[in-house]
């Protein structure tokens, strides 16, 4: 059995100073530590794929030797099932390294909880299929030092995940101290008004997508904005509208634009990062509204156009008439939210100065994509080199 503190130190001396998941009793410990410590960050998530997405975004902001950014996705077993896409068509798509701590909850041979039986005996098999190296997390304090380092040297030669899988019993308990300094919550007063404007009757009336990429391109220069594009017809149009160093295209991890985002925007406040969400993509991880709301800094933009069906996959309606996106985001803590289908309305959002946290508008725009749409001709890793180049991170 080891301490908390020896493995986070060990981590801090390798460049580890970002964690993000969704607790279990095995990980008390570390989440404790992390908590209290102000010079390091955790963030409590709302599933363990936006986890994943979240360290992949603060990968994405670089740096290199002692300024290398490293970050931590710390989840049960039982969760790996909700961290499959983004571990499969993100982090190793992209080539986005993290390293991954999952508890080993019902490992053969322990007695657990029945939802383990099966999870248990396969989570080995689950990170072998999916490509992710793994050992046991260290339980003496002589290894840690030593696992970190094939970690580290893997995550650096690769740019892909590593994986330590803890048994229970490896580390001690840590309390949590009252009024400890937490996860770095933003206070504010009370929650922004969401402003919900006028809709046209006729959904062919409405912008299309390609005039709000238009807009977009316009509206976000290249020296000081990073744009990505959720997966889908909308990477595929913002790069047909015109291809620039400072986009990210998604492929795969539907609905992982945003927390991917989120740790960009968290990692690098020299830039703006705008997420350009889907409304399908959207509506498959509402949990991200919460967290953003919870943690999202000023220079973060979430921006939804939303055009009701799945574009890309046949035109396939979603429920978003249904719902209304813009109070979602103020109720869980935007600092502000505008919902409209006025493209000038959404010129003016872009152009507006940073407020006290994020910001969330939707577009209302309607169905349809030019036809033959071309895909992008860059490799997806090679738009992650490429925009990392263009901010000089490494």
């Amino acid at each position: 059995m080891i301490e908390a503190r020896q493995f986070v130190e060990a981590a801090r001396e390798r460049g580890f100073e970002w964690y993000a998941g969704v607790p279990c009793s095995f990980l008390t410990p570390f989440i404790n530590y992390v908590l209290q410590d102000s010079s390091l960050r955790y963030l409590s998530m709302a599933n363990e794929g936006d986890a994943v997405a979240l360290i992949a975004g603060i990968a994405l902001g670089g740096g290199s030797g002692a300024a290398r950014r490293r970050g931590v996705s710390m989840m049960q077993n039982s969760g790996l099932g909700n961290a499959v896409s983004p571990l499969t068509s993100l982090t190793w798509t992209f080539r986005l390294p993290q390293l991954l701590v999952v508890t080993w909850r019902g490992q053969p041979g322990v007695a657990d909880e029945p939802q383990h039986a099966l999870m248990g005996p396969i989570t080995p098999a689950m990170l072998d299929t999916m490509e992710i190296p793994w050992e046991l997390f260290p339980t003496e304090s002589g290894a840690i030092g030593p696992a970190l380092d094939r970690a580290t040297a893997h995550m650096d030669e690769t740019g892909r995940p590593y994986a330590l899988v803890m048994r229970k019993g490896s580390v001690a308990a840590y309390p949590l101290e009252r009024g400890a300094p937490g996860a770095g919550l933003r206070a504010r007063s009370s929650p922004a008004a969401a402003v919900l404007s006028a809709r046209r009757s006729a959904p062919q009336a409405r912008p299309s997508r390609q005039d709000a990429l238009r807009e977009v391109v316009a509206r976000t220069p290249t020296a000081s904005t990073a744009v990505l594009a959720s997966t889908g017809f909308c990477g595929r149009e913002l790069c047909a509208v015109e291809d620039r160093p400072n986009q990210l295209y998604m492929v795969g991890s539907l609905g992982c634009v945003v927390p991917l985002a989120l740790g960009l925007a968290l990692a690098r406040p020299d830039l703006r990062v705008l997420a350009l969400d889907g409304d399908g993509a959207a509506l498959m991880r509402l949990g991200a509204f919460a967290t953003v709301g919870a943690y999202g800094p000023p220079n973060l933009q979430h921006l939804l156009l939303d055009n009701g069906v799945h574009d890309s996959t046949g035109g396939q309606a979603t429920v978003s008439p249904h719902t209304s996106f813009a109070e979602i985001a103020a109720a869980c803590g935007y600092a502000s939210s505008l919902e409209t289908d006025d493209l000038g309305q959404i010129a003016s959002w872009l152009d507006a100065p940073p407020l006290d946290g994020p910001r969330f508008a939707r577009l209302l725009i309607r169905p349809g994509t030019p036809h033959d749409l071309p895909r992008p001709s860059i490799a997806p890793v090679d738009v992650k080199r490429r925009l990392m180049q263009h901010f000089g991170a490494r």
